[in-house]
């Protein structure tokens, strides 16, 4: 299950979970970590029904948890809830996570400290410098990769760096695609001004609902203000709105607009899928979800 944030995977994995006897796996980079619940929007355990959810609340803010990590624990995960007769369901919105676990990812040198330090330092003197570099070594990892996103630009780069070739050049040889499953995938795209307004609302619900709250504890908890997940979409503005860098209003204006440009940059990455029966419309849509039962009961035929 596939799509744009806000689009209603959640719903729409649920209800094909009740319907097929099915269990639902996390694909989200966020919703990994425990305690950020009301920025990444996880389904409460009311709201799950009694469908069992797996990664989800996986491990601790200070952990570092890979798309190659994700990959080799979903699909324990996999084989897991197949064995007992149920219907793995793969929902969310980190398409890395998702095609890490479908194709599986070319071996790559592992983390480098001394060099990840000296490349965050430059990053620090010159913001933007690293994902400039990267366009110069790998300018195809570097369109894939937003200039914001500190954390992949440095991976990419720290891996042409160890590896002295582009990061795309050593991931499209020696992939370990997921095999013994049959997939299905089902892809969301609402109409895009609903989604924004859909956008919109949820952002306002999610700062009136305590997130600003949410921040403090996991600060008071020991969480470093640097910490991955701190830096996601969300968290770091009300991190900002905390440490007085933005107002409350402007803390939720910036992730609004943030959120829109996460969700095209989302459908951007998803359309690269191959084999996506669309729906061109909400997951908590009645007609969509008959029609995506139909297609997932009739493959199970």
């Amino acid at each position: 299950m596939l799509g744009p944030t806000g689009s209603g995977k959640s719903a729409l994995a649920l209800e094909i979970a009740r319907q097929v006897g099915g269990e639902i796996v996390g694909c989200d980079s966020v919703q990994v970590y425990r305690g950020f619940d009301i920025g990444t929007a996880k389904v409460s355990r009311a709201e799950r029904r009694g469908v069992p959810h797996h990664l989800i609340d996986l491990v601790d803010a200070t952990a570092v948890f890979t798309a190659g990590e994700y990959a080799r624990v979903a699909r324990d995960v996999l084989r897991d809830i197949a064995a007992r007769g149920r219907v793995p369901i793969v929902v969310g919105g980190t398409g890395f996570y998702l095609r890490a676990l479908l194709e599986g990812l070319s071996p790559g040198p592992e983390r480098d400290p001394d060099l990840r330090e000296r490349l965050a330092e430059r990053e620090r003197r010159r913001p933007g410098s690293l994902h400039r570099i990267l366009t110069r070594l790998d300018s195809k990892a570097a369109g894939r990769i937003h200039p914001n996103d500190r954390n992949k630009t440095m991976r990419a780069l720290e891996v042409c760096l160890l590896e002295r070739r582009p990061m795309t050049a050593l991931f499209e040889q020696g992939r370990d695609p997921l095999t013994g499953f049959r997939t299905v995938k089902l892809g969301l795209d609402p109409p895009r001004e609903k989604l924004y307004a859909r956008l919109n609302e949820r952002t306002r619900r999610m700062f009136e609902r305590g997130l600003l709250d949410e921040v403090h504890g996991l600060i008071d908890s020991g969480v470093p203000q640097n910490a991955k997940p701190l830096q996601s979409l969300g968290y770091r503005q009300a991190l900002d709105a905390i440490e007085g860098r933005a107002t409350l209003a402007q803390a939720i204006e910036a992730t609004e607009v943030e959120t829109r440009q996460y969700a095209k940059r989302q459908l951007t990455w998803f359309r690269l899928e191959s084999a996506v029966r669309w729906f061109q419309a909400f997951g908590d849509d009645p007609g969509t979800q008959r029609e995506a039962l139909t297609i997932v009961s009739g493959c199970r035929e």
